[in-house]
């Protein structure tokens, strides 16, 4: 069997087929793991250094939007699960164009290949962001879609024309809709990175507004194996929330990194608020529970300290990328 995994050498796709070559999903042993990934700057060959010797693996530098590349890789795939995409909502504001070409048109030349070689399971990843913002409860998979940044915009883009391939031509595609991720190898532009390596080196962390945006965290372990329950037994055309059940506002985040590396709060720096920021995200992950048995298994306060422990320990890994990325303290 021969799984495609797009972005494979990103935070969330490299965990991905770390575990999936080291064993860690009972019973789904593929005979060749194919990562496709643009290697661009969130995209890193040091994500799968662990794996890098196994013979199944084979790593294909290519972009997702070139449709002669990505053809020739589908071809003889039985699996695809596709995480490449453009993640960034500040880089998204800043420029849309890269974030709709690679995750609205890349999705659409990945699914056009994969109906034309028959591909027999695709898990399309996406974001709870997709959402939009919810002010009580928690978003079903049947809510409306309301996105409110350019990329999630672009990410809505792409759940809609994987369902349309399911519904017009039959493709076994699944949909998951994740919430904030974290966890070892995520790039230091994402908050807990970029917080935890500034109060590391002694550096000051920026919070917007009032520092109240509440968001869900989810362990990228919980997501990755969420993903494997609907690549092996969602059912095709369906979406399936994924979440960690731990609700914090921006603030009590950055209070919790705060205490994890010894610092205090004049260490935060206030800034203006982000435009089109979301207040709260939550998904209801019942439909995911009920149907495949997924529950979250990382209590937050341990995935955060091992996480923590991981950015103290793998200074080599990031302080290079927030040189190139220019991200300073």
């Amino acid at each position: 069997m021969r799984l495609l995994v797009t972005g494979g050498a990103g935070f969330i796709g490299s965990h991905y087929v770390r575990t999936v070559l080291q064993g860690g999903y009972d019973g789904y042993a593929p005979d060749e793991v194919v990562v496709l990934d643009a290697l661009t700057y969130a995209g890193n060959r040091d994500n799968l250094a662990p794996v890098l010797d196994d013979p199944r693996l084979r790593l294909a530098v290519a972009d997702i939007r070139d449709a002669a590349a990505v053809d020739g890789l589908v071809a003889g795939a039985d699996h695809v699960v596709h995480f490449a995409a453009e993640s960034h909502v500040d880089r998204s504001i800043g420029g849309a164009a890269d974030f709709v070409t690679t995750n609205v048109v890349g999705t659409q030349v990945l699914l056009d290949a994969a109906l034309r070689h028959d591909v027999a399971r695709f898990v399309h990843v996406s974001t709870d962001e997709v959402y939009g913002s919810v002010e009580s409860g928690s978003w079903s998979e049947e809510a409306p879609l309301q996105p409110n940044s350019p990329y999630s915009a672009s990410k809505a883009g792409s759940d809609l024309l994987a369902r349309a391939f399911h519904r017009t031509h039959g493709l076994p595609v699944c949909i998951t809709r994740c919430s904030n991720n974290y966890g070892p190898y995520q790039f230091p532009e994402k908050v807990i990175p970029l917080f935890v390596s500034n109060l590391l080196d002694g550096g000051t962390v920026p919070l917007y507004g009032d520092g109240l945006n509440v968001r869900d965290w989810l362990h990228v372990d919980d997501h990755c194996r969420g993903i494997q329950l609907v690549l092996q037994d969602g059912r095709a055309g369906e979406v399936y929330n994924i979440g960690g059940g731990t609700e914090l506002t921006n603030r009590e985040l950055t209070e919790r990194l705060l205490a994890a590396t010894g610092r205090e709060w004049d260490a935060v720096v206030p800034v203006a608020d982000r435009l089109g920021h979301d207040r709260r995200y939550s998904v209801d992950i019942a439909k995911a529970r009920e149907e495949l048995g997924y529950q979250p298994r990382v209590r937050f306060d341990e995935g955060l300290a091992d996480t923590v422990r991981w950015y103290e320990q793998n200074r080599a890994w990031w302080e290079p990328l927030k040189q190139r990325a220019g991200l300073g303290v």
